[in-house]
């Protein structure tokens, strides 16, 4: 399922996307980052927020100690420990001084799709922020949102002052998100999908990808998304007993191959959640209905 997109943002500059919000985007295109990392930077006064400091390159940090100018940083956030996310967090802190706030400590070895282990082994938070807890700043308030399921440290940060909501991976416009087990869980993840739909964000800016201003319409696709997903799976089951790749196959067509490791492994967090529901069981890498 992909939807909103836009062109390539501009690499390495600030773009303000509302008063208190400016974006700079890190060089690091992928099949999974889309045009890249999106840094943001809220506030507007005499001190920022740093969101999702994105990787360890010198360019890119660079760009945000460029964007930040005079201002001083309050608190460098980050919605979860993937590469792509938070190994900035470290040097942007010897740079500017300001604590690391968000999302706990996470570093697990990867049996994902990626080519690279996608947990940042070097992240240590100063501090970690619980589901509503608050950070404020000249003109601006963020509050976390705890959204587990893609990871299980996973947050989002809504901006008060405006009705915004930073989402990392957990929303996107351009690409459903993945979900990796062991630490990926699809039944976590469907939680806090609903829990977004009961909220009432005026726009989502996400990762990867443009902003999103149907913010309740895209989760509700999403949500519907997901189910068609286990419908389908469901469905391939009562078929016979199926091996993953096999299922795979069936159900993505015309897939990017790239992309293909990370279905099969979205799949498996479907399988694992209908284990857990009793639905399904596996033996020896294959999977069947549990009657």
């Amino acid at each position: 399922m992909a939807s909103q997109t836009e062109p390539a943002p501009p690499v390495g500059t600030a773009v303000t996307l509302e008063p208190l919000v400016r974006r700079v985007l890190a060089d690091n295109p992928s099949a999974f980052t889309l045009h890249g990392t999106q840094t943001y930077l809220v506030g507007a006064g005499s001190d920022v927020a740093v969101i999702d400091p994105g990787p360890d390159e010198a360019e890119h940090i660079d760009a945000l100690i460029a964007a930040i100018g005079d201002a001083r940083v309050v608190a460098i956030c980050c919605t979860h420990t993937h590469r792509d996310h938070s190994p900035a967090a470290a040097p942007l802190k010897q740079r500017t001084g300001a604590p690391i706030i968000g999302c706990a400590a996470l570093n697990l070895e990867s049996i994902g799709p990626r080519g690279d282990a996608p947990f940042d082994p070097t992240y240590t938070p100063d501090r970690v922020l619980a589901d509503g807890e608050r950070l404020t700043g000249d003109g601006w308030t963020l509050t976390a949102v705890a959204t587990p399921g893609h990871t299980s440290n996973h947050l989002c940060f809504a901006l008060e002052e405006s009705g915004a909501l930073f989402t990392g991976d957990h929303v996107m416009g351009w690409s459903t998100t993945v979900v990796i087990p062991p630490d990926g869980d699809m039944g976590q993840y469907m939680a806090s999908m609903d829990l977004l739909h009961q909220r009432e964000d005026t726009v989502y800016y996400p990762a990867h990808g443009a902003p999103v201003t149907n913010t309740r319409q895209l989760v509700r696709g999403m949500i519907g998304h997901r189910r068609q997903r286990e419908r389908q799976i469901l469905r391939q089951l009562q078929e016979g007993p199926k091996p993953i790749p096999e299922m795979v196959t069936a159900m993505y067509k015309g897939l990017d191959s790239r992309l293909v490791g990370a279905a099969g492994m979205s799949v498996l967090a479907h399988l694992t959640d209908l284990a857990r529901r009793g639905e399904v069981i596996s033996t020896d890498d294959t999977w069947s209905l549990t009657n």
